[in-house]
């Protein structure tokens, strides 16, 4: 009797934890997006959010916590509880915040745990529209007589820290002129307050389509079938300009690595979907997939890079 005795007693005490594993996701999951609705990040989070109900059987809700160049959404998700069931879908902003910032309420890199980078996107340099110049090089030569102004979305972002690369690569310099978000930076393109900008092309390419910006370059490879009228950097002179903005999702420092796992098998599945589907390229953004373990090392390499670029550029937290 002391056999099936103890056996049963086993199968007793066994089958919650292997219930607990089967039971994630069993509620809804919420993503905490940190910026405004209707940007490039806010767009993307949506489609694969989407996707994601599907390959979890759960509801996934988007949540805008948008303020303080994306941290009042990054601590929201860093104080939240670490079950999997709270995360954050932001740019490459995020991991810089210690870089940006004199007082960063957290760190984003020890204090996160990395899910799964999603996509990334091509930049594009575009200028006033009632500049002269129409290529990469006439605008180098230009920006050598007199310094030209150049749009600053946001400290620490992709569109900064190319604009840093350009002007280091380009051998020149640009009066940097910071703005709250990309809307008004690229208005005061339009209207010639400031001569140029680098950002996302998904954010960009309306107004350079309907012809309000000056579209110069990409800092893509190869020229997006979105615009294929615009050269690259590489195509104009400036092979070492290729740099794209990226998104990426993260859960609460210690969330169980199984979590981890499950959640980013099926970003990637919810990825994959959406690159067949053309909704992706629709976006001009091209898909990433990697495992969370690729996502982290990959973080600390563009931390480096960013840090080094922002150090030879004389940047301050602010």
């Amino acid at each position: 009797m002391k056999i099936p005795s103890l056996i049963a007693l086993a199968a007793i005490f066994a089958a919650p934890a292997g219930a607990q594993t089967a039971k994630f996701p069993d509620r809804m999951i919420r993503i905490i997006v940190p910026f405004a609705a209707g940007g490039g990040v806010d767009s993307t989070a949506r489609l694969v959010a989407n996707r994601l109900q599907t390959q979890l059987g759960v509801s996934v809700i988007v949540e805008n916590r948008a303020g303080a160049n994306g941290v009042l959404g990054g601590k929201a998700v860093q104080t939240a509880a670490n079950d999997g069931y709270t995360l954050l879908f932001s740019a490459a902003t995020h991991v810089l915040a210690k870089q940006v910032l004199s007082s960063a309420p957290y760190d984003p890199v020890v204090d996160f745990a990395p899910v799964a980078r999603v996509a990334e996107a091509p930049l594009m340099l575009v200028i006033a529209p009632q500049l002269e110049v129409q290529k990469l090089p006439e605008l180098l030569a230009a920006a050598k007589q007199t310094t030209w102004t150049a749009a600053i979305p946001a400290a620490g972002a992709p569109s900064h820290l190319a604009t840093l690369l350009l002007a280091k690569q380009g051998n020149v310099t640009f009066s940097l002129v910071p703005y709250k978000g990309t809307q008004p930076a690229l208005v005061d393109v339009a209207g010639g307050h400031v001569q140029l900008m680098l950002d996302s092309m998904i954010s960009v390419l309306p107004l350079a389509k309907a012809g309000r910006v000056k579209p110069v370059a990409i800092t893509s490879p190869k020229r997006s079938p979105l615009a294929p009228e615009v050269p690259t950097a590489q195509e104009s002179g400036l092979p070492g300009l290729t740099y794209a903005s990226w998104y990426g999702v993260w859960a609460p420092k210690g969330t169980a690595p199984e979590r981890v796992q499950l959640l980013n098998k099926a970003i990637n599945a919810s990825v994959n979907e959406l690159t067949r589907s053309g909704a992706f390229a629709g976006l001009g953004i091209d898909p990433v997939s990697q495992d969370a373990d690729q996502f982290a090392r990959y973080i600390t390499g563009y931390v480096t890079q960013s840090a080094d670029l922002l150090k030879s550029a004389g940047f301050k937290p602010e």
